[in-house]
């Protein structure tokens, strides 16, 4: 099946029968605005004819339009909409997998034709069909032959063959004059059919199997989950947030090694065993263990006892397996064929969800896999166990009792509707026993749309409810007139009770995924109140409520997130689970195996705890599974598959499912030192509200910043506002990623008094006594190698990145080469193998001191990240560019980038031996030298060679620095970075002069001389001569299109340098800053007409007006100049030269009529003297000046920090 073509055509699907459903309900009068306010028309009767906004319809669907505009008051109209689309969708989805697969008992096509395209066989042989389907043939005949009623013909047989369908599967379709036949689309013959999509959209070879309906439903909702994720979920929307079909291999995987498990643990000579190709072999036992299996595995099994239940079942895929296992084992056991599909359906399998149209579908494949085996099943009146669970919320219980008349000599009392509903007015309700135990039960289900088969019912009532079932079915076919209604409305109720009441021989689920932020309040109350070792997420949740689902020796099995196993917040759910049951076996899937990005498990367990066993354990990666996505060989072999006694994780804070784990490891958990023995590991500050708090360090002015403060009282007498503030970032061992400040003016003031203002939540997390202090930063989240990095004083910390501070600072050296060892991160792989870091897993990592051994090699990794860190002008501490600086060894940038280049390889290079000398150490200390090498890849050490592309830009953007005063070649580091121009001296610039006013014109021609191009050419004279001018600009030209930026022919090396900072610098420049630019880029728009580049810290409200009086008003002069000698040209010019010519003046009169605009905007707002306090931050700024600016969006509107 190629699933490409379902991902492509369900969501068109979904808007296209949402469309066309709301227009049939505009056709009948039903409207909802924009806001969802809802409008009703009244109809008009004339005889046997409805008249509804002009349009006329038969009198005879009155009631059922009537019943339409209650639905859409009830439930809202677009709830009505997305309703009545899916079940439309279902029904001719469902039409066509049978009528594909000959399943139809006329065994004609309906919705297409085998041999004409854009027709229906059906239509063919509309008379002969008639009868079985219920119509009146004489009318069909009278349709035919009228030659122009083709769309009624086929319209009545599409209906009549849904109300023949409505016997075998009355879940799916509906009865007769049902109301939502009036929403069945319109124009169902034309070419451009709702139809023609599922018809032609999806290949016949793709509907082979009916896990395409999962399939089609999972792509037909990726919309609406889209649109819900992320956000807390409100009940009607938890289907579509939580809905993930299954991988067909991985249920093959669950049910082979749950319901087949236990059948071969009864009859281990079974054949089964040969037809489960993911079936894996139980661990080899100790006697002790083999004894205590012996002792509760029953000597035979009846098939028809055998009760499998999946509590999420969605689309039905796990049932859907669990029938062939089911099938081959009443095979087994001597059945006969065309029993067996009628046994599997109402005695083995079990099905819920909260979903209805999920369950819907679920319902259906049953039958079909059912169809496969008995042409007759639909005949045989099959009473399914699967269900969509139901709100009792506004069911009239009392009514109800009534109408049953089970106890005719029941009291009668004045006991109020147990849902407080008004819909009964009776006076007086059934007052017995029986009434209240089943009140109660019902009760529970109050929520059931949000719970779903979380709701517990207790397992005492299960025999009772079991009856009670029987006994309204009873009623419900031969009662009076009262009771079978009655019975009808309570049947589901009743039934769904008894399936949460029971207990089964294997739960076997996906259950859904949906962290704690996620859940609305009812579903967080509900999980804190019942199941509070796994309230953190939903699928744990399931598992927790798997366990009580299963009988006392079943079988639970579950493929869940994996970060169960071992994140913090479920220590006390794995506690519980090793403690009280066994891990059979355990399917560890990395990221993507199941076409989601985080790792999975799917896993069995036995719901009995047996001490010692050896459990089995394999693990998939993404390059494992095939094309055909399944893998290439299972189980993956080696050191992939083996057997592991997960008892001895009981060594292990924690108890994280590290099945991976050596005995020598193992050892290393007891009698040793832990982290948190002699270090603080903690989460960093939350501030609530980022986009005040924070700024990128280059955005606000230096002298109000502190960067060294050693204590609080340091920073306080400091009268500084903004502070370091670390934030995690990218991959980073041992020094770096110091971007960021953060507001902690007068000692904290207004972080710390945030809920004053009015904050709901304030900060949190401040670690008074830690901030300011040297200690080891981590990032919390990463995607590779984990990465520590030294922190000297004056920093605070965010919770993106975590902090740990030694309790003696003499220790903090050796403490950050362990944790930069890859000891440690096989250890941590071990506590947690996630993409975050936890403080807790860190202080729980078992430490063995190496006496100061790696302290010179640790200082040494610090001192080459740091030299490493502080080359780039993006660093606080940057001096010099390395280029420039040892210019005055070397006369041309090409020698010196090739000195600089040896130099960055020696760094690279003694970084990388000195963390495989600290590997080495920490190896042995821990004696794992069978088990690891000292030896570090190229991507886990973290300074950088010398890019000559890179190394270029820097260069440029070091000379713009230059130019904008920034910088000066006559003193090293930051020169201006205060406010507003205020203390700009320009004797500081004497090698190379400052720009005057920090205004600097980009333009793709000579239009000035003091442009970026012409200043950075007197840069390169500057710092290397005349002399290498020209060789200079050439090298810088040819590097700058090594990659993306390309060459142009003819172009001169002045010329490239030009287009750059033209088309591609501020491009670089907004990447460097992550968005916060410091030279702001202003520009008239498309046409380029003028850009200059203004110096954020030298701004001032005079600078718009210098800008216009400098530059634009005189190039306004220039291009009337140059258009005038364009004109006098185009006089003397040949052809050619003419058609050239007239270009060029085309192209003038565009940039002349941007130019003015532009200069109409600079005036307006060179005369508001706008004014910018570096302390809002760039983002506010940047907003303050309309449309002026180019890359306004990317700056101001990105989503914050």
């Amino acid at each position: 099946m190629n699933t490409n073509n379902l991902k492509k055509y369900a969501p068109q699907a979904r808007r296209d029968f949402m469309a066309a459903v709301s227009q049939r309900l505009n056709q009948f009068g039903i409207h909802a605005d924009g806001k969802g306010k809802l409008t009703v028309s009244t109809p008009v009767f004339s005889g046997s004819v409805m008249q509804i906004e002009g349009l006329s319809f038969d009198a005879g669907l009155a009631r059922a339009r009537d019943k339409l505009a209650q639905r859409a008051e009830q439930m809202g109209f677009e709830a009505l909409v997305e309703q009545m689309a899916y079940t439309w969708f279902n029904r001719l989805s469902a039409i066509r997998f049978m009528e594909l697969h000959g399943y139809l008992d006329h065994n004609l096509r309906v919705l297409s034709h085998p041999e004409k395209a854009n027709s229906f066989e059906i239509l063919d042989h509309a008379q002969n069909v008639a009868a079985d389907l219920g119509l009146d043939r004489n009318h069909i005949v009278e349709l035919k032959l009228a030659g122009n009623k083709d769309e009624e013909l086929y319209r009545t047989l599409l209906l009549g063959q849904c109300h023949q369908l409505h016997q075998a599967m009355p879940f799916l379709f509906e009865a007769l004059d049902d109301e939502t036949e009036l929403l069945l689309p319109d124009n169902l013959t034309r070419t451009d059919s709702i139809l023609r999509g599922l018809v032609d959209s999806i290949p016949e070879e793709d509907w082979q199997q009916v896990e395409i309906i999962g399939w089609l439903y999972q792509f037909y909702i990726s919309e609406k989950k889209d649109q819900v994720i992320g956000s807390v979920v409100k009940s009607e929307d938890i289907p579509a947030a939580t809905q993930l079909f299954t991988p067909n291999w991985i249920v093959k995987y669950l049910v082979q090694n749950s319901v087949g498990r236990q059948w071969l643990m009864t009859y281990p000579d079974s054949g089964l065993k040969a037809r489960m190709e993911y079936y894996i072999e139980p661990a080899e036992q100790e006697p002790s263990v083999v004894d205590a299996l012996a002792a509760i595995t029953p000597t035979s099994i009846d098939p028809e006892t055998l009760k499998i239940l999946d509590p999420a079942c969605g689309s039905g895929h796990i049932l859907v397996e669990a029938y062939d296992i089911l099938k081959a084992i009443y095979e087994e056991r001597g059945y006969r064929v065309r029993d067996i599909p009628k046994l599997i359906l109402e005695k083995n399998l079990y099905g819920l969800d909260i979903d209805d149209r999920a369950a819907q579908l679920a319902g259906f494949a049953l039958m079909m896999k059912a169809r496969e085996d008995d042409r007759r099943i639909f005949t045989r009146d099959i009473k399914l166990n699967v269900l969509a669970i139901q709100s009792t919320q506004h069911l009239d219980l009392p009514d109800l009792w009534r109408k049953l008349a089970l106890n005719q000599d029941a009291k009668r009392g004045s006991m109020e509707s147990i849902f407080d509903n008004e819909q009964s007015n009776l006076a007086d309700t059934v007052d017995d026993i029986e009434f209240k135990q089943l009140r109660a039960i019902l009760e529970l289900f109050e929520q059931a749309k949000t719970l779903g088969s979380l709701i517990q019912v207790p397992y005492e009532q299960a025999e009772y409810l079991r009856n009670f079932l029987g006994r309204l079915q009873e009623l419900a076919e031969q009662g009076d007139t009262m009771q079978k209604p009655a019975a009808n409305a309570l049947l589901p109720y009743v039934h769904q009770s008894w399936l949460l009441a029971d207990k089964y021989d294997a739960v076997v689920a996906n259950p859904p995924y949906m962290g704690s932020k996620g859940m609305n309040s009812e579903v967080k109350q509900f999980s804190k109140s019942r199941f509070s070792d796994s309230k953190n997420d939903l699928f744990a949740i399931f598992i927790e409520r798997g366990f009580d689902l299963c009988k006392s020796f079943g079988f639970h099995a579950m493929v869940t997130m994996q970060s169960w196993l071992f994140l913090t917040s479920f220590a006390s759910m794995r506690a519980r689970i090793l403690k009280e049951h066994t891990i059979e076996l355990m399917l560890h899937m990395g990221n993507g195996v199941m076409g989601i990005a985080f790792g999975t498990a799917a896993t069995v367990i036995f719901n009995k705890k047996i001490h010692d066993f050896s459990s089995k354990f394999t693990y998939c990666e993404n390059k494992d599974v095939g094309t055909n996505n399944i893998p290439t060989e299972f189980p993956v072999i080696n050191d992939r598959l083996r057997s592991f006694k997960v008892d001895r994780l009981d060594k292990i804070p924690g108890k994280p499912i590290a099945y991976w784990i050596s005995d020598t490891l193992i050892s290393k958990f007891e009698n040793n030192l832990c982290i948190g023995d002699i270090a603080t590991p903690r989460k960093g500050m939350v501030t609530a509200d980022n986009d005040r708090f924070v700024r990128l360090w280059s955005e606000v002015s230096i002298n109000k910043t502190s960067f060294y403060s050693h204590s609080r009282d340091e920073a306080l007498q400091s009268k500084a506002k903004w502070f370091p503030y670390h934030k995690g970032g990218p991959y980073r061992l041992w020094y770096g990623n110091h971007d960021w400040l953060v507001n902690w003016e007068n000692d904290g003031a207004e972080l710390l008094n945030m809920q004053s203002e009015g904050y709901k939540v304030g900060s949190t997390n401040h670690n008074l006594d830690f901030i300011f202090k040297p200690l080891i930063l981590f990032s919390k989240i990463t995607s590779s190698f984990p990465h520590f990095r030294f922190s000297p004083h004056g920093c605070l910390f965010d919770d993106t990145s975590g902090l740990c501070y030694l309790k003696d600072s003499k220790h903090i050296y050796e403490l950050l080469g362990f944790l930069c060892s890859n000891t440690c991160y096989e250890i941590n792989q071990i506590i947690n193998p996630t993409m975050a870091i936890q403080p807790g897993n860190i202080a729980s990592l078992p430490y063995i001191s190496v006496n100061g051994a790696v302290n010179d090699i640790v200082n040494e990794g610090v001192r080459l990240s740091k030299e490493d860190w502080d080359s780039f002008e993006t660093s606080w501490e940057f001096k010099c560019l390395p280029l420039v600086e040892i210019s005055k060894q070397h006369r041309s940038i090409e020698e010196c980038w090739n000195r600089l280049f040896n130099i960055s390889k020696n760094r690279f290079e003694s970084l990388k031996n000195l963390q495989e000398k600290n590997n080495r150490i920490f190896i042995d200390a821990y004696g794992l030298e069978n088990e690891l090498s000292p030896d570090v890849p190229s991507d886990q050490v973290s300074v950088q060679y010398a890019d000559r592309e890179n190394d270029s830009k820097n260069l440029i953007s070091y000379a713009i620095g230059c130019i904008m005063a920034r910088y000066s070649l006559d003193e090293p580091g930051l020169i201006y970075a205060h406010a507003g121009n205020v203390d700009f001296d320009p004797s500081r610039y004497s090698t190379f002069l400052a720009d005057e006013d920090g205004i600097l014109p980009l333009t793709d021609q000579e239009w000035f001389k003091d442009d970026a191009t012409n200043r950075f050419r007197e840069f390169l004279v500057a710092v290397w001569g005349e002399n290498t001018l020209q060789q200079n600009l050439e090298f810088v030209a040819e590097s700058l299109t090594l990659s993306s930026f390309k060459p142009k022919k003819g172009e001169t090396s002045l010329d490239t340098v030009r287009r750059y900072l033209s088309n591609q610098f501020y491009k670089d420049h907004l990447q460097t800053y992550k968005k916060r630019p410091i030279y702001w880029l202003f520009s008239s728009g498309k046409q380029k007409a003028f850009e200059c580049l203004v110096y954020l810290h030298r701004y001032n409200e005079s600078t718009l007006a210098r800008m216009r009086t400098e530059y634009v008003t005189p190039l306004l002069g220039k291009y009337s100049a140059y258009a005038d000698q364009l004109n006098q040209q185009l006089q003397d010019a040949s052809s050619s030269e003419a058609t050239r010519i007239k270009k060029d003046i085309q192209a003038l009169e565009k940039k002349q009529t941007e130019l003015r605009q532009f200069d109409d905007k600079l005036k307006h707002h060179a005369d508001m003297r706008i004014k910018i306090d570096l302390d809002d931050g760039v983002k506010v700024n940047y907003g303050k000046f309309g449309d002026l600016l180019a890359e306004v969006k990317a700056v101001t509107g990105g989503a914050g920090d």
